[in-house]
């Protein structure tokens, strides 16, 4: 029997039977199931056939993909992400099958129309529905196979999806090649790292199940038994790990694409790590990618992920010899913001050798000494880091320098460095020899993490938002252990300090509830892998930096002396403490630009009360100026103040500023209310400064506030998201198209909601391309076009010059007399308004008064006559004037 390894080796052209079309097309005919076409633009053609198997007994619903071609074809199987179904995975399927691949999709056991219960991939259970289907494919006539029974085929999937590739692959010596993404490797060890119990994502993981009834009975009873503990025993890591990859490590010999997220504190890095290592033992390649985003949200690089593994697939599927898989490894790094679109830069690093996790170690001293922190009684308050789902990726934000985290005093010891003389960039683990003693006899359970402390000591950064749990039994305490903390890819920039510091507690785990004291001592330095072979694809540079070195150095000048010039926050102007926000001569250049602005010399001003509406074209810098309303990013000249106060990233005054700009991630798992409670709370600012149920009566959700968001439809998400910026009840809201995706009913709910909220005398700053409704909801206007104020005041004014007449009528208009006012001299169009009781006027070289005197000699019943048109009218009319 030939073995997956040799089988990858084997790179033999396939060339497809004569006949196979018109057997293909003969399986359409009694095949069974349902076919759509999903593709009909252009070739190739993509057909989906609908059909329920029971591969292993259990109904399982499926999807199956193909595109035109008489020949033969590797098959793809893609498994969906815990929660879901087969449909969240149709965009990719239908890709694949355009690029020439059979591939079939399902919903996984108690997910979707699929039956039976959950039992988190059990090999007697989803593992062997896996095996069902490929034996299903392999009698497809339009897949290869590479013997009879034996279809050439691949798997990849999310999360849940992916550890069932992983699985396949060790379970069934028939799959070619896997690519899964962001998933584990032993789940034991991602939901109890270190025997301590990930108590958040564990009740993630039952919820988003639907409830413990939902799953295999012993999973049930071992969730619970573990959550009313608070802590794993031996049976609950036992079950865990048989139904994990790990499990049949020594038998994945297939081409393995492993892409993890970098954001994820449920999977973090470490199980992609394991996979490697296992994985290659065995012979085969491997190659190993740490995207941007991850379960804590953020950027999963959805297009090149998706490319990449269509690349993994061609080449050892399709064996085509000549396609690029990419590097052994590769690293996504994200570092400031595009001034042009307010886009995280990303840039990828990559290296031929895989590092792992410990590569290039570098010694950081640390402060010496010994300290000494409580747990709490309860474990409460606990420490903030990862919070799972909330804010559509918090952990993202450390990467631009945004600190989030929080530890109470009296609950952490810390030891920090001195200020770097040069810039770090770790790449792994970094790890510290520490002795730990704890109250006698007990367990001492305590949370590490590495952060990045400003040069002035103000602010801290966690990278990734990551904490790394330790149980410490007494027998291990009194004695140096090394402890492996989070590993991430950060740069920790010279001048700055790298602060290690030991929690008692953290939101996302369970902690003892009895009190105890913690003494931990620090034993060496902290040792921090720089993986030195990884290097950051270079950025181009401009011509002129080579063959004009002056002019950069004159250009570099000028930027240090404005950087010194913006330091030095200018002091607040009394006379516009009561004026929400105004705005002078900003100006904003596009990146790289010397003389290309996005925004330009704007100019307006702001009152209490007002619904202002920010109109523009696509590039008129609306989304630039917000940004720099909200101090992400800096403007070139001129200058914001928000109640007299100039905005500074991190200025104060930002407090009183609330933002709905790229939606808000909320755990579906959760109530509205309780969604609400979790984000304040990761704020860190008090609980009565929430003002949650004053925001939460102007968003109007009633009785909804206590049902599970996943229930919510995509107005009343809208209206929680505006209720979260609305939380501390800010004086300043500015909403960035909040009516994006709803229907008309909520859209006039969340016109209401705008119109409640500046009813109390606070502002509300609103950015739309839906007219009508900046027209009813708003009471100002500013125009821009181009990155220049074209317009500013209050709707009416704006709208209330033009060519366009209003004529109001004591008498229904006939549809003959307005046909008469039409063909008046001067006159370009008379239209009959909807009830019949006036005309809208169009003048043409014709006076509002000569247009009056044929009307009364028409006998028309004239009761008022007044400029018209609508604010769509006096936009396109600006917009048009200002680009002749």
């Amino acid at each position: 029997m030939e073995t997956p390894t040799a089988r990858w080796r084997r790179l033999l052209p396939r060339t497809p039977g004569r006949w196979a079309a018109a057997v293909a097309a003969l399986a359409v005919l009694v095949g069974g199931g349902t076919w759509t076409a999903v593709a009909d633009d252009g070739p190739p053609a993509v057909q989906r056939e609908d059909r329920m198997l029971r591969p292993g007994g259990v109904p399982i619903d499926t999807s199956y993909f193909t595109a035109g071609g008489s020949g033969k074809r590797p098959a793809v199987l893609i498994g969906h992400g815990f929660g879901g179904s087969k449909n969240d995975v149709r965009a990719q399927a239908e890709k694949l099958a355009a690029d020439g691949y059979a591939v079939l999709t399902w919903s996984a056991r108690g997910f979707g129309k699929s039956g039976g219960a959950i039992s988190l991939n059990d090999p007697d259970g989803e593992v062997k529905d896996v095996s069902g289907l490929i034996d299903w494919l392999a009698k497809r006539p339009e897949v290869e196979l590479d013997k009879k029974g034996d279809p050439r085929v691949g798997l990849t999937g999310a999360s849940y999806g992916g550890a069932v590739s992983l699985l396949a692959a060790g379970h069934d010596q028939r799959v070619d090649a896997i690519a899964p993404v962001i998933t584990y490797w032993n789940l034991a060890d991602a939901l109890f790292p270190d025997g301590v119990f990930k108590k958040l994502w564990a009740g993630i993981f039952i919820t988003t199940g639907g409830g413990c009834e939902k799953f295999e009975k012993r999973l049930c009873e071992m969730y619970e038994r573990v959550a009313v503990s608070g802590k794993p025993d031996a049976a609950a890591t036992k079950l865990l790990t048989e139904r994990s990859p790990s499990a049949v490590a020594d038998r994945i010999k297939v081409p393995s694409l492993l892409l993890q997220g970098q954001s994820d504190s449920l999977f973090p890095l470490g199980q992609a790590d394991a996979m490697q290592k296992a994985i290659s033992a065995n012979g085969a390649p491997v190659s190993v990618d740490w995207i941007s985003g991850g379960h804590d949200g953020g950027d999963n690089e959805t297009p090149r992920v998706e490319g990449r593994v269509g690349a993994w697939f061609d080449r050892y599927l399709k064996e085509e010899t000549g396609t690029d898989t990419g590097p052994a490894f590769r690293v996504t790094r994200t570092g400031g913001i595009d001034s042009t679109d307010g886009a995280a830069l990303k840039r990828g690093a990559s290296s031929d050798t895989y590092p792992g996790l410990r590569s290039g170690g570098r010694e950081i001293p640390l402060g010496e000494g010994t300290k000494t922190f409580r747990n709490p009684a309860g474990s409460a308050p606990p420490a903030i880091s990862a919070v799972p789902g909330v804010g559509g990726g918090l952990s993202q934000l450390s990467s631009l320098g945004v600190g989030l985290s929080l530890d109470f005093p009296g609950q952490f010891g810390r030891f920090e460095s001195a200020p770097l003389a040069s810039s770090v960039h770790v790449t792994g683990t970094p790890t510290a020899r520490v002795t730990v003693k704890a109250t006698e006899g007990r367990d001492a359970v305590l949370f590490g993490k590495v952060y990045d402390v400003s040069p002035d000591g103000r602010q801290q950064v966690l990278p990734s938002q990551l904490v790394a749990p330790y149980r410490i039994t007494p027998d291990q305490q009194g004695k140096p252990i090394e402890l492996a903390l989070p590993a991430v890819d950060h740069e920790f920039d010279a001048g700055h300090r790298m602060r290690l510091v030991f929690s008692a507690t953290d939101l996302g785990y369970a902690s003892p509830a009895e009190p105890a004291t913690y003494t931990v001592t620090a034993d060496g330095p902290l040792t921090v892998p720089t993986a030195p072979a990884v290097k950051t694809a270079a950025a181009a540079l401009p011509w002129w930096t080579w063959g004009l070195p002056a002019a950069a150095l004159v250009i570099a000048a000028a930027l240090l002396i404005t950087a010194r010039r913006r330091t030095a926050t200018p002091a607040p102007d009394p006379e516009l403490t009561d004026v929400p926000l105004q705005i002078t001569g900003l100006s904003k250049k596009y990146a790289k630009s010397v003389d290309r602005y996005a925004v330009r010399e704007l100019s307006f001003r702001v009152e209490k009360g007002q619904v202002l509406g920010l109109l523009g074209p696509n590039g008129a810098g609306k989304t630039t100026t917000l940004r720099m309303l909200m101090g992400l990013i800096t403007p070139d000249e001129g200058e914001i103040r928000v109640f007299g106060q100039a905005i500074r990233p991190g200025a104060p005054v930002l407090s009183r500023v609330g933002a709905f700009v790229e939606g808000a991630g909320f755990l579906p798992h959760l109530s509205g209310r309780a969604n609400l409670d979790l984000y304040w709370q990761a704020t860190g600012r008090p609980a009565e400064d929430a003002y949650i149920d004053e925001a939460l009566e102007i968003a109007g959700l009633g009785d909804a506030l206590a049902r599970a968001v996943r229930t919510y439809s995509q107005g009343m998400r809208q209206r929680l998201a505006i209720a979260q910026a609305m939380l501390g009840m800010p004086d300043l809201l500015i909403l960035d198209e909040p009516t994006n995706g709803l229907d008309p009913p909520q859209i006039r709910e969340m016109r209401d909601v705008m119109i409640r909220y500046a009813a109390g005398g606070r502002t509300v700053i609103v950015s739309s391309h839906l007219l009508s409704e900046v027209e009813q909801s708003c009471t100002h206007l500013v125009v821009m076009d181009r990155g220049r104020l074209v317009q500013a005041g209050p709707v009416a004014e704006i709208t209330g010059s033009g060519d366009m007449i209003l004529v109001t009528t004591a008498e229904e208009v006939s549809e003959p007399l307005a046909e008469k006012v039409a063909s008046l001299p001067g006159i370009g169009s008379a239209v009959r308004l909807d009830d019949g009781r006036g005309l809208l006027v169009r003048l043409d070289g014709a006076t509002t008064s000569r247009l009056v005197a044929d009307l009364v000699r028409l006998d028309v019943p004239v009761t008022g006559v007044g400029p018209h048109r609508r604010l769509e009218d006096a936009f396109l009319t600006l917009i048009s004037g200002g680009a002749a």
